[in-house]
C-alpha cells in the first residue's frame, strides 16, 4: 500500500510545480509524475487488478493531465484533479472489459507455508470479494478513505460529491463490508 499524505507545504509544491509548468518548465510535470507515480499506479491496480494494465492506465492518467494542464484552473488541488482522472480511466477501463474477474492474482501466489499463512491469504481474498461486492461509489470512497488516506473533502471531490455525502458513503460501505465478513 502506497499513501500519500500531503502537507500543506507539498500542496503548495504542487501548485508552484503547475504554474512553473504553465511558464515553460517541462520538468516540473516530471517532479509531479515523480511525486505522484507510485500511489496512482497502486489505486489503479486496486481497481484492474492486473500489473500491466495498471502501468499503462497510470500511464495514460499523466498523459491527459500532461493535456490537460494548461487549462487546470486550481479550484481543485492538483492531487484530487489527478486521482479523478486516474479513477475515471480505471472505471472507463473495467466497464470495457467486463466480465472482471474479483480474485487478486497475487493472493493465490501466496506460498503454503503454514496455516496461520493459509488463513491470512483466505481473510484477504474474503475481505477482497467483500470489496468488490460493495456499490461502486462506496468502493471508491473506501479505497481513497483506506488505501488513499485522503480527508473526506478530497474524497468527496473526487468522487463527485460533498464531504458529508462522502462520511455518509464510508460508513454504509464499512457496515457492509462488517456484515459480509460476519455472515460467511
Amino acid at each position: 500500500m502506497v499513501s500519500l499524505v500531503l502537507t500543506k507545504r507539498q500542496e503548495d509544491e504542487d501548485a508552484e510545480r503547475v504554474e512553473r509548468f504553465r511558464a515553460g518548465d517541462r520538468r516540473a510535470f516530471d517532479e509531479l509524475v515523480r511525486r505522484y507515480q507510485r500511489p496512482i499506479f497502486g489505486l489503479v491496480l486496486r481497481y484492474v487488478r492486473d500489473r500491466d494494465e495498471a502501468k499503462d492506465l497510470a500511464q495514460r492518467t499523466f498523459v491527459r493531465a500532461l493535456e490537460g494542464l494548461e487549462g487546470f484552473r486550481q479550484r481543485a488541488r492538483f492531487r484530487t484533479w489527478l486521482y479523478r482522472i486516474a479513477v475515471n480511466l480505471a472505471k472507463n477501463h473495467l466497464r470495457d472489459r467486463k466480465p472482471r474477474v474479483a480474485v487478486d492474482d497475487d493472493v493465490a501466489a501466496v506460498p503454503p507455508v503454514g496455516d496461520a499463512h493459509l488463513r491470512s491469504a483466505e481473510e484477504r481474498t474474503r475481505l477482497l470479494r467483500a470489496v468488490d461486492a460493495l456499490p461502486p461509489k462506496q468502493r471508491l470512497i473506501l479505497e481513497l478513505r483506506v488505501y488513499e488516506e485522503l480527508s473526506f473533502r478530497e474524497v468527496g471531490e473526487i468522487a463527485g460529491c460533498s464531504e458529508n455525502a462522502a462520511k455518509v458513503n464510508f460508513h454504509h460501505a464499512v457496515k457492509r463490508l462488517k456484515e459480509a465478513l460476519h455472515d460467511d
